[in-house]
């Protein structure tokens, strides 16, 4: 790539960062490219596509939830290998409101079986000690960054800090000691797929 052409996308990244940040996924992609101080025409030879522009936006943030359940699972304790890692997960929806929308729709990552084969072993390992209630699932994943995205929308002009309360009870929900049977079953991987692409 020549080196203004590399600037260039340098400078959208940057420009769309700061907009997600701010103001959500859904802001006009001619502001990103008027702040980034290019045409929209460069935007869309650079990205075609708003899921490629936000593949390199949020890359890096993809990477440390990928770390963060690399780190959790170094922890001997599964229990606090897990909620480590939720609590992680929600820290960067709620710093980042584009982030914040990101994860209730799926992360876009180069690899995302990754991303799923290490979430699937955070759960394998809780339930296999016995500190995650038996039927939680990889999928059920989903439900807790739902809920956690709407609190953290929800709460942040009064208390910014208020999704913790929520993600606390969530956690005592999934002990193991707490469990009762569930009135429905889970979903399965492809129609939680179908949801977070939205053909459901």
């Amino acid at each position: 790539m020549r080196r203004d052409a590399q600037l260039n996308r340098e400078k959208l990244i940057e420009s769309a960062r700061a907009l997600f940040a701010e103001r959500g996924l859904n802001v006009a992609l001619e502001e990103v490219a008027r702040r980034a101080g290019v045409s929209i025409g460069t935007l869309y030879n650079r990205f075609p596509t708003r899921e490629d522009l936000c593949v390199a936006v949020f890359a890096d943030r993809v990477e440390t939830v990928a770390r963060s359940a690399e780190n959790a699972l170094s922890m001997p304790d599964a229990w606090a290998g897990f909620t480590l890692f939720l609590e992680q997960m929600c820290l960067l929806q709620a710093a980042d409101r584009g982030f914040n929308d990101l994860a209730a729709r799926g992360l876009p990552q180069a690899d995302p079986r990754r991303g799923y084969e290490l979430m699937s072993e955070l759960v394998d390992r809780a339930r296999r000690e016995g500190v995650l209630r038996e039927d939680f699932t990889t999928e059920d994943l989903a439900f807790v960054t739902w809920s956690i995205t709407r609190t953290i929308e929800a709460t942040a002009a009064v208390n910014p800090e208020l999704w913790r309360r929520h993600l606390a009870m969530i956690c005592d929900g999934l002990r193991a000691e707490a469990a009762h049977p569930l009135p429905e079953p889970p979903l399965s991987p492809e129609q939680l797929a179908g949801l977070m692409r939205g053909e459901c």
